[in-house]
């Protein structure tokens, strides 16, 4: 055999061993704990401490669970590959802005998913957002509790598929939900509540479709409007269904549609509670606007159906607009046939 034989055949070895080591160190399931150490391998009988360091121990579409009630993180814990984080049920699986945002996604591609976590602040220290995507394909949250947070809870700018079930966004210091970059996105029985500025902000604000489909949720004493469908962008295009949700004593208006070039924003809202709300309960603004009613009760707001004469909204006939302060409707309603 000759000296080069032998030089490949031990290349061969050290690559073989390279990868083998590798491929141990991407596990499938990473575990977390409070008495953890991220010297660790993070598996279930030698856990790590933070999640950055069981995101660098998951393969890419594994796990990370959350063993017991504790914080696990101490800066932006940056997602850079499919997981899901779990914490196990009854445990609290906290993480905390602490200088900044608490997470950031940022990587194309990855799909996230979390259940049974509380996202806050940290009292005393300045902070930032709750979770920023600014690419991936897909984020899921599953019985997740974002409260008190200084700035925006949950802002989505890509072109991800959002899926928000059995959430609780409330107490922020801004935004409750912001989407926009031509993201699609899913909520069922999740609650805005108290958020300073605005509950759940459909935007478009570039040459692309956002959407959003909302049902069975609470969207209640907002500091500016319940759901907001905007766009700024000349195409711009957004799309968002209301159903039988609850939207009721925001501080401007309850659920409206606003287009301010022109970009198709369209606004489904069927069988909903609509009141108390302090300006608008249901309204459309701007040519490009519109607003298709049916279902709903009205009442208790300063105007119930609103139009500002460009925007078009057109009630079934079966809405109950009743006991609004300062007029039932206002500007033109068209009146459709129901089908």
């Amino acid at each position: 055999m000759t000296h080069r034989t032998v030089a490949r055949s031990a290349l061969a070895l050290v690559a073989t061993l390279l990868l083998s080591a590798t491929a141990q160190a991407q596990i499938f399931r990473a575990y977390l704990a409070s008495d953890g150490s991220d010297a660790n391998p993070c598996t279930l009988p030698s856990p790590c401490r933070l999640l950055p360091a069981a995101i660098a121990a998951v393969a890419s579409g594994g796990q990370i669970w959350l063993l017991d009630s504790a914080n696990y993180n101490t800066g932006t814990v940056n997602i850079n590959k499919s997981v899901k984080i779990l914490a196990v049920p009854g445990v609290v699986g906290s993480v905390v802005t602490n200088g900044g945002d608490a997470i950031n996604i940022a990587t194309a591609g990855v799909e996230v998913a979390l259940r049974n976590l509380v996202i806050g602040s940290v009292v005393g220290v300045a902070g930032g957002n709750g979770i920023v995507m600014t690419a991936g394909d897909a984020l899921t949250l599953e019985s997740c509790l974002f409260d008190g947070l200084q700035g925006v809870a949950i802002s989505v700018n890509a072109a991800a598929i959002v899926r928000m079930t059995d959430t609780i966004v409330r107490n922020n210091g801004s935004y409750g939900l912001v989407v926009q970059g031509g993201a699609r996105v899913n909520i069922a029985r999740s609650t805005f509540a108290r958020n300073q500025n605005y509950g759940i902000f459909v935007q478009g604000a570039g040459a692309n479709t956002t959407r959003a489909d909302i049902a069975y949720s609470i969207i209640d004493n907002n500091g500016n409007g319940g759901v907001t469908a905007l766009s700024s962008h000349a195409s711009g295009v957004v799309a968002v269904s209301l159903a039988e949700s609850q939207v009721t004593g925001n501080a401007a208006w309850g659920a409206i549609a606003q287009s301010n070039l022109g970009a198709s924003v369209t606004l489904l809202a069927s069988n909903n509670m609509i009141a108390n709300n302090a300006g608008v309960g249901l309204g459309s603004f701007s040519t490009g606007a519109r607003v298709l009613a049916s279902g709903n009760t009205i009442g208790g707001n300063s105007y119930g159906l609103y139009t500002n004469g460009s925007g078009l909204l057109e009630s079934s006939g079966n809405n109950s607009v009743r006991n609004n302060v300062v007029s039932n409707t206002a500007g033109t309603i068209t009146v459709v046939a129901m089908e």
